[in-house]
């Protein structure tokens, strides 16, 4: 018997973010530490959640470096 369950949706959510000096490698604006809440869902039904701190672009929103 085979099971197909897909992806349906992945977010990223910042809950806190505080600026940090230095800047983003890619464009060379400000960067900020922030704590990022990741949650998946698979066929429609909330699966995971995870909470992590990373240091994240405010212009461009690349992550930097990530902290779990």
């Amino acid at each position: 018997m085979v099971v197909f369950c897909f992806l349906v949706d992945q977010t990223r959510k910042v809950n806190k973010a505080k600026p940090v000096a230095g800047s983003c490698s890619r464009c060379q604006r400000g960067a900020s530490v922030a704590e990022i809440v990741t949650k998946t869902r698979f066929c429609s039904i909330p699966f995971y959640w995870r909470s992590c701190k990373a240091i994240v672009c405010t212009f461009c929103g690349a992550t930097l470096k990530s902290y779990t």
